[in-house]
């Protein structure tokens, strides 16, 4: 890895954006990556925008490498605004946004966070919106769902 990249990266880690979960996401997408054991959850609110259903927040939880979170990080922003079919559209290296050109060994990263926005965004794998109630205190964390998860509860996609 360079340098340059490493120092992009860097910035992008000193601030990142819209991590977290996210209470009443309209969608949520979670990936995992077998080879190097990193995981990544999207969460997705919509909003209605000039006729059109756009993505007004996103936000993202990831148990992966510093590059992984940096191009997540980066890639919420990118998404905001856009229509779940042009957030579809975005090229792996597009999500990578202002990082620029990933190395091969770290494509795998913006691979991951592409994987979670289509896990969220999918037509088959959304579902009608249900009421959300704020989760309590003591709820699990995302950590406790991968380790435990409900019957039918999580999905994994498993990127090759």
């Amino acid at each position: 890895m360079t340098d340059d990249l490493q120092k992009r990266i860097q910035a992008a880690l000193a601030n990142p954006q819209n991590m977290g979960e996210m209470t009443g996401a309209d969608s949520i997408g979670t990936v995992g990556n077998a080879d190097c054991g990193e995981m990544l959850r999207l969460w997705v609110k919509f909003k209605q925008q000039d006729g059109k259903r756009v993505i007004d927040r996103a936000t993202f939880q990831s148990f992966g490498c510093e590059t992984a979170i940096a191009v997540a990080s980066l890639a919420t922003e990118l998404i905001r605004g856009k229509t779940a079919e042009e957030a579809l559209a975005l090229k792996t290296e597009e999500l990578a946004g202002e990082l620029g050109p990933l190395p091969p060994m770290k494509i795998h990263c913006a691979q991951l966070v592409e994987g979670a926005l289509r896990s969220a965004l999918e037509p088959q794998s959304v579902e009608p919106k249900k009421e959300i109630s704020p989760a309590p205190a003591n709820a699990p964390t995302l950590l406790d769902s991968f380790s435990k998860p409900k019957e039918g509860g999580v999905k994994l996609t498993f990127l090759d």
